[in-house]
């Protein structure tokens, strides 16, 4: 399963293959959107960045901007993103229709280049990508406020970011 074997630049190559190769082709998808909105936990089992840690927050993840300083750029999740579009077997194949999203989320100390921790998240539906960004600035305020811990925080979303805020209290 290439999230978890492929090398950055490897991925890269074979997203763009494997592209080319689908045109007319039917691809088995190896990861299941039967928990969507939630990614497939066998694909994508979330990752943290080690970092960042519960003593560290004020100096990390509580610094605006902060995220920006450690976010891999397009040129490293476009190819992910496109393979994951693919292995997920979604039948809408545009790029722009997804965000090639953190499942631990860099506002929370995600790791932000482990493969396992990225994933094609839906625009569409009823619970989407941006759906999740709310869930995931209401955690990282609450972290910083030290109204939760980020343990907490971190478990509740790798789990099940729609249950997040219930499951720690927040909303």
């Amino acid at each position: 399963m290439r999230r978890f074997t492929a090398t950055t630049g490897a991925l890269a190559i074979a997203a763009a293959g494997l592209i080319a190769a689908s045109a007319g082709t039917a691809q088995a998808s190896a990861c299941s959107t039967a928990r969507l909105p939630l990614p497939d936990a066998s694909c994508t089992p979330g990752a943290y960045n080690p970092d960042v840690t519960q003593s560290n927050i004020d100096s990390t993840i509580c610094v605006s901007g902060w995220t920006a300083t450690v976010r891999p750029p397009t040129s490293y999740t476009n190819p992910l993103k496109a393979q994951g579009i693919i292995d997920y077997g979604y039948a809408d194949t545009s790029l722009a229709d997804y965000e090639e999203d953190h499942l631990v989320p860099l506002e929370l100390g995600g790791a932000p280049r482990a493969t396992g921790n990225l994933w094609p998240e839906p625009y569409s539906g009823s619970q989407t990508a941006h759906s999740k960004d709310g869930v995931e600035t209401k955690l990282k305020n609450a972290v910083c406020a030290g109204t939760i811990t980020l343990s907490a925080a971190r478990s509740a979303i790798k789990t099940n970011w729609t249950t997040a805020l219930q499951v720690t209290g927040i909303g």
